[in-house]
């Protein structure tokens, strides 16, 4: 299993654009990827699950991969929350 943590940079927070790719993403990992805020979880390759959490710019998500291959899965994730977050 792999975590890493995230403060959302985007000035609208977790929008729906975002959350879209951001699930496009997570499909096309092998391993599982959850997202937590505030104790309320999500599967990321859910999108209505993943805009349910109402993330806003300045709150931090917790981001754990488990899978085969979670090194790369987790790697490839956090460019893209680098990129678009």
């Amino acid at each position: 299993m792999k975590q890493f943590l995230w403060v959302m940079q985007d000035e609208l927070g977790l929008h729906a654009r975002v959350a879209g790719d951001l699930v496009k993403c997570v499909n096309s990992c092998t391993s599982k990827v959850t997202l937590e805020k505030g104790g309320k979880q999500a599967d990321a390759s859910r999108l209505f699950a993943v805009m349910a959490l109402c993330v806003k710019q300045g709150e931090e998500i917790t981001v754990t991969v488990e899978g085969p291959q979670e090194e790369q899965d987790s790697a490839m994730l956090q460019e893209f929350f680098r990129d678009n977050m």
